[in-house]
């Protein structure tokens, strides 16, 4: 099931790339928090989409906005790919897939004739309360973090 523009963002506690928990709910009422789900650490495209949200971190910060990148990978492979791309960007792990299931991003595809699960790249923007105000299925990582920048700046003029 899709999440759309309107829907409460599914509360989720996953760990970081330091093992630390980060849970959702903590940011209600404080900070807006864009959910960035990407396939997989260290492929060409994650990196630049990695890169690229976490180059644009502090003006993020500017618009009271935490950034999160969310894949299966696991805690340590994430602290690798932190480590050696500069990632400044918190980087949480979803080794069982239930939250990429809770954002509707676990999907299947044709590859080869054969139907295969992955994470299709999307990008949710949840504002203060706590409610998604753009729900970014099957995106372009090229500009993506920019246009989300653009996305978040309008929730706060």
């Amino acid at each position: 099931m899709l999440l759309k523009v309107g829907d409460y963002a599914p509360a989720f506690s996953l760990p970081d790339a330091d093992m630390a928990r980060v849970d959702l709910a903590s940011y209600r009422g404080g900070r807006h928090v864009v959910l960035f789900f990407y396939p997989k650490d260290g492929t060409p495209g994650c990196t630049m989409e990695a890169t690229d949200f976490s180059d644009h971190e502090e003006d993020f910060g500017r618009q009271d906005c935490v950034l999160f990148g969310i894949s299966r990978d696991e805690c340590l492979k994430h602290a690798e790919f932190r480590d050696r791309e500069g990632i400044g960007t918190g980087l949480l792990s979803d080794t069982e897939g239930i939250v990429c299931k809770q954002y509707g991003v676990w999907q299947a595809r044709e590859v080869d004739g054969h139907r295969k699960f992955g994470i299709v790249r999307s990008t949710f923007v949840i504002d203060k309360s706590g409610v998604i105000r753009h729900a970014l299925y099957n995106v372009n990582y090229k500009g993506h973090a920019l246009e989300v920048l653009r996305l978040v700046k309008e929730l706060n003029s």
